[in-house]
């Protein structure tokens, strides 16, 4: 079982990274602000640019280490990585059976989004007991299951996509039912992005972008391209096979932001508003809901596939490992992650 190592997050626009001896040394306006031995280390995320040393660059080309530049509102922008590693046979392997099996793996993957949505409504009507009876979260939970049986008379990827659209409006047209915390910086309506135009939807993008980028390094650690999916479409720079994960696994990031509001921990103060109406969360809030995020990839869960517990934070490399046995025939069906 891989190691679950630290995610290093530069979230200061004048942070400068450097490599000192064997540590990652972070200096911010010459002070020391960080020192940590590079073995300890898996990822690095940076947002907004900064200075980084070419030989810390190496270093981390040499032990697999990727670093991933952010705008300070999530959007990815760069990744610095080395050579691509693995089988190229693989690869050849995942082109081949994405063709051959897209609609299949396609079907699954949303079949499980389906599952985990109607789990995380269940889990506020469980914690909730008034909502139990509310008839707008009955009525969403029946058409996603009705959206399940639907997906298998699916004849394309393109038509699984338009039952995943109406799924997901469907879920988050009662999505603020399971806002437990009223206060109005948190209002919901619908989901927006690009720009968000509250905070929950600041928070969730924000999450759901770090969450893509996490899936995006473990597929290319187990020796699959990131780039190369089976459910959303190919298009230049953009990681569509960690898009295709994210789906199942959206589930956790939707619990964790659920978490963040209904308990509190994020405030008006987390938040800023531009002219144009966006919302995004400021340099305080992202330190925050990062601290909280790296703390909860640090529990444990029961994997429902491997009946063994690993750490939150693991569960990406597992799948992205149960995917790459699939594409070689180790196993004969894909396990998409069920809550």
């Amino acid at each position: 079982m891989r190691k679950l190592l630290n995610t290093i997050y530069i979230t200061n626009e004048l942070a400068y990274l450097a490599l000192e001896g064997e540590n990652i040394l972070c200096k911010v306006e010459d002070k020391t602000a960080l020192r940590i031995p590079i073995l300890n280390v898996e990822n690095v995320v940076c947002f907004s640019y900064i200075g980084c040393s070419p030989a810390l660059m190496g270093k981390c080309v040499e032990n697999a280490i990727p670093i991933n530049f952010l705008t300070p509102n999530g959007k990815f922008l760069a990744k610095v990585c080395g050579e691509t590693r693995g089988n190229v046979t693989l690869r050849v392997k995942q082109i081949d059976k994405f063709r051959e099996e897209g609609l299949l793996l396609s079907q699954n993957t949303m079949m499980a989004k389906f599952c985990n949505t109607i789990s995380v409504i269940k889990r506020t009507l469980h914690d909730t007991p008034p909502l139990r009876e509310d008839e707008e979260l009955q009525k969403a939970m029946a058409f996603i299951k009705s959206s399940i049986e639907s997906l298998w008379n699916a004849e394309d990827t393109e038509q699984v996509m338009g039952i995943e659209g109406n799924a997901a409006r469907t879920y988050f047209h009662v999505f603020h039912k399971l806002i437990k915390n009223k206060n109005e910086i948190f209002a919901f309506q619908n989901r927006n992005k690009r720009p968000p135009l509250d905070a929950t939807n600041a928070v969730l993008s924000f999450m759901y972008s770090i969450h893509t980028n996490e899936i995006a390094s473990a597929l290319e650690t187990v020796g699959l391209d990131s780039y190369i999916g089976f459910c959303h479409a190919l298009r230049s720079g953009r990681t569509s096979l960690a898009s295709d994960l994210v789906e199942e696994m959206r589930c956790i990031i939707e619990r964790f932001v659920l978490g963040l509001i209904n308990l509190k921990v994020l405030n008006e103060g987390d938040f800023e508003r531009q002219i144009s109406g966006a919302v995004y969360l400021n340099r305080e809030g992202r330190a925050k809901v990062l601290k909280h995020w790296q703390e909860k990839k640090r529990t444990d869960m029961m994997h429902p596939y491997l009946k063994q517990k690993i750490p939150v934070g693991l569960l990406a490399y597992v799948q992205s490992n149960l995917l790459a046995k699939y594409v070689r025939g180790d196993i004969e069906e894909y396990p998409a992650f069920i809550l």
